[in-house]
């Protein structure tokens, strides 16, 4: 007996069916315009992408990190002092640094030049302003490495001198200026060891000698040529500072009463002399300098104790703020460089001397270094 299907259902004869309401989309072919634009524009893309992966001529300047000199760097101290007593310091005297991409063996890419366009700390650079055209990877390299060698033993004789220290040198010519009382007067490998009759024994003795002495004198320099004892006659010229000059480039060879050595790694260049000189005078000085103040700086120095400029000051500037430094020691020949580059939050003291960069950094320890200089218009006008 067959059983009646319930209401709504199919009966055993009736075909069971699927129904789709959805309207059936019409897709309408693309036009020659839009498949040209599509292409257009996937070959921009594709063009996009790979100009902004390739090279191009710029350097990028940013901000550097900083190491500081009375401190350690992978366990070692940074300065290492023997043969004087040294003592304890609280401070930190902080080197900065510019980190630089870009360069001979180091090409960077339209990505990394906007960002340093629109970075306030970063500056951007054609590479032919910044290396020597030609120069390779090693070579920049080995430059760098030659002037953070020389920066250093600069930084060592300065800072033994000023500490009252005898450093003996060997003052070898290298050779002469054109122009001055020295040319065709003195030979290259002449070494000095008189200045009117009086015993020249270290690079501060001539040094002194010369601050003695009135621009157009006349002076006997006693040298020793190829071993044999001879006295010259030399007029001398006037420096573009002020002062007397002889007119030559001298080689000196250092004999150093206190042996003194730094440790620094992936840095190079000569802008960090001035802040080594800093840290090994307070790390020989009973008196702590810093006296738990973070303070950065930047600059070369000389044999005489002179603070030379550098470049990148304005990146040197954020990096020593994001490190911690609100007080900052720039070369007062970089006050161009200085006037409206300083981040809030930071103060910039100017300095031309290895002893009065010293001397501001007592004075920041003790609260009063709102009565050192800053860089002002004035400087220069």
């Amino acid at each position: 007996m067959t059983q009646p299907p319930a209401p709504g259902q199919p009966g055993p004869s009736e075909p069971q069916q699927t129904v789709d309401e959805r309207p059936t989309a019409v897709v309408a072919p693309p036009s020659p315009r839009s498949v040209t634009l599509s292409l257009g524009m996937l070959a921009t893309a594709v063009l996009v992408a790979v100009l902004a992966f390739l090279p191009v001529p710029y350097v990028v300047n940013s901000p550097g990190p900083t190491r500081n000199t009375l401190g350690e760097l992978d366990g070692s101290p940074l300065i290492s002092i023997s043969g004087a007593t040294t003592y304890p310091t609280t401070g930190k005297l902080l080197l900065t640094t510019a980190s630089v991409q870009g360069g001979p063996g180091y090409p960077v890419d339209v990505f990394h030049v906007i960002e340093g366009w629109f970075s306030s700390g970063s500056t951007v650079q054609p590479v032919e302003t910044v290396y020597p055209t030609g120069a390779t990877s090693a070579e920049v390299a080995k430059a760098g490495e030659q002037q953070m060698a020389s920066s250093q033993e600069n930084a060592t004789v300065a800072a033994l001198t000023q500490l009252g220290y005898t450093v003996p040198a060997t003052l070898t010519i290298a050779g002469d200026a054109a122009g001055t009382g020295a040319s065709g007067v003195v030979e290259k490998g002449d070494v000095i060891t008189s200045f009117d009759g009086k015993a020249v024994v270290s690079y501060q003795d001539l040094v002194d000698d010369l601050k003695a002495t009135t621009p157009g004198d006349t002076v006997t320099l006693g040298v020793k040529r190829n071993g044999s004892p001879l006295d010259l006659s030399v007029v001398t010229g006037t420096k573009k500072s002020g002062g007397a000059q002889l007119g030559v480039l001298i080689d000196p060879t250092f004999t150093l009463p206190v042996d003194v050595k730094i440790k620094i790694n992936d840095i190079g260049g000569p802008s960090a002399g001035m802040m080594f000189a800093l840290g090994i005078i307070d790390k020989l000085t009973p008196a702590d300098d810093a006296k738990g103040d973070v303070i950065a700086g930047t600059g070369t120095i000389d044999i005489d104790g002179t603070v030379g400029p550098i470049g990148d000051i304005r990146q040197k500037f954020h990096g020593a703020l994001r490190d911690g430094a609100t007080w900052f020691l720039a070369p007062a020949s970089n006050c161009a460089d200085v006037i409206g580059a300083v981040p809030a939050g930071l103060h910039v003291v100017k300095v031309s001397t290895l002893r009065e960069a010293e001397n501001a950094v007592q004075t920041i320890a003790a609260g009063k270094g709102a009565t050192l200089p800053t860089c002002t218009a004035a400087d220069v006008s």
